[in-house]
């Protein structure tokens, strides 16, 4: 059941209306209940139609809750489970209240205001900014919405210059962000609306300083969403000093303990380490699998399961830490577009790739706690669609997973013990029997990571200083032109001071004494 969670004090505690039972509500039949289509739900016309042409119609959930409350321009605090929508839950209605320079109204903004950003959204890493910028940008097409996204990794210059030509929704990391507004490249004094999505993950890596920084540069006058799949003390602190009366919608089922959606079909094993690698060989031979996404705790970890699945046939690529921006975002795209059907990822992918077509998450490690868990399986079973989550527990992780499986209220406190060769494997996935752990060369059709082109979007290096006013000029005469300097001579001498001096060191000789005394005779 969906219900909307009010808070009754302007920038006080939250208190929070009780969910409703099943007995307030009339039964109704599950095949009656039919989404509403944005349209209905408000969305401008053209916003409507770019979504339809991409397929999305429908609201879910947490979209249908926020849509009019969100137009109305109060503040919310939205949560849903991972996978469910939130991206176009606050996109739209943030969308809605741009005045893009195809509105009419766009002329009777103040003319420093126009070209300036007038919304910001701020995500924790680098690809679910990408992401959300890609979601923004394609519903808003058809409107004319300048969508910019600004992160690490990337040179400054493309960034400031389209900053230059107008940008009406800046999607960003918190560095960058900073950086830009402390250059004075970006203005956020006309922003309207705020955004802080996946705000838990943002408070776990250290930005709330930096979230501070930011809302200080805002207009005090603005709509501030925030949207978490999770709702520890920190966001409800957080909430209390930068939201007005803020709105808390929770959409999920009262009696849905269950904190991922249920078309995800988990298995939790406990496995050896030298096996694992053979294991995950057989299960990415699964009958009906496409993409299939590998996490990992280090970097290291994951650049060695990608060369051992690469060594074994399959198309594999890599995001983590130790790779470059370009070498990230290329194995990104090569995903997307099919070249590789296996990324292997640290937790810095855990949030914000939403690829169609992921059918299984494999956890290579237990995570290190259950919010991790939840962002990594919420890759799969996204929008309606079906997927496969498996886990392997290392022996010396089993009390880790218990608390993992304690605070999610998973049925898996005690893992089943697992090899590459054990029955419930082939049986549970669906994985044909005789399967080794290489991928046969018939099945090998995919092109592969180097199949797709890195963009070359380092940073560059430092300008050069201009040089100090008191240093000569530098001649661009070639040296053979340039007048030759003769070195200083010695007084009454023809020969230089140097080799003079030279001279005299030779010609000197040196007095031995002994206790004082010369021991010359």
């Amino acid at each position: 059941m969906i219900t909307p969670l009010v808070d009754s004090a302007e920038r006080g505690p939250l208190e929070l209306e009780f969910p409703l039972t099943s007995t307030d509500a009339p039964e109704v039949a599950p095949e009656t209940l039919i989404a509403p289509t944005f349209a209905e739900l408000g969305a401008h016309p053209l916003i409507a139609e770019a979504l339809a042409q991409q397929g999305i119609e429908r609201a879910f959930p947490i979209q249908e809750m926020c849509m009019s409350m969100a137009l109305e321009g109060r503040d919310i605090i939205g949560q849903a489970k991972t996978g469910t929508g939130k991206t176009l839950g606050f996109g739209i209605p943030l969308l809605q209240r741009i005045v893009a320079p195809s509105d009419d109204a766009y002329a009777n903004l103040p003319k420093e205001a126009q070209g300036r950003p007038q919304a910001l959204v701020v995500c924790p890493t680098r690809e679910l900014a990408l992401q959300v910028s890609t979601d923004l940008e394609g519903a808003g097409k058809l409107k004319g919405i300048r969508v910019l996204s600004i992160y690490g990794g990337r040179a400054y210059e493309p960034q400031i210059d389209a900053l230059k030509s107008g940008v009406d929704v800046i999607v960003g990391t918190p560095g960058r962000i900073i950086d830009l507004a402390q250059r004075r490249d970006l203005d956020l004094s006309y922003v309207r609306v705020l955004v802080l999505d996946e705000a838990d993950e943002m408070l776990d890596m250290g930005f709330l300083p930096d979230v501070e920084r930011i809302v200080a540069l805002l207009p005090a006058a603005r709509q501030t969403m925030l949207f978490s799949a999770t709702m520890p003390g920190q966001i409800v602190n957080l909430a209390r000093r930068y939201m007005t009366q803020p709105t808390h919608i929770r959409a999920a089922d009262p009696n849905d303990e269950s904190a991922t959606v249920d078309a995800i079909e988990q298995h939790v094993w406990r496995a050896h380490p030298m096996d694992k690698i053979e294991l995950v060989a057989r299960i990415l031979q699964a009958e009906g699998r496409q993409l299939v996404m590998i996490f990992t705790r280090t970097k290291r970890k994951a650049q060695k399961i990608m060369d051992d699945l690469t060594e074994r046939g399959f198309a594999v690529g890599a995001v983590h830490g130790d790779l470059g921006q370009g070498a990230r975002e290329q194995a990104l795209r090569a995903f997307r577009n099919g070249k590789v059907d296996v990324l292997v990822a640290t937790d810095v992918a855990a949030r914000g790739i939403d690829v169609d077509n992921v059918t299984h998450v494999i956890n290579y490690e237990c995570p290190d706690d259950e919010k991790t868990y939840l962002h990594r399986v919420g890759r799969t079973g996204r929008a309606g669609n079906s997927g496969v989550a498996v886990t392997l527990v290392d022996w010396e992780d089993i009390a880790r997973w218990q608390m993992i499986d304690r605070a999610l209220k998973l049925p898996f406190k005690d893992p089943i013990e697992t090899y590459s060769s054990s029955d419930h494997v082939f049986t549970g996935l669906n994985i044909p029997r005789g399967v080794t752990g290489r991928l046969p060369k018939a099945q090998q059709t995919r092109t592969g990571i180097d199949s797709e082109s890195v963009e070359d979007i380092e940073l560059k290096s430092a300008k050069r200083k201009p040089v100090s006013s008191d240093r000569p000029a530098r001649s661009d005469k070639p040296k053979s032109d340039r007048p030759k300097t003769e070195k200083p001579k010695a007084a009454n001498s023809d020969q230089p001071a140097d080799e003079a001096i030279e001279k005299s060191k030779r010609n000197r000789q040196r007095r031995r004494t002994k206790g004082g005394q010369s021991t010359e005779s």
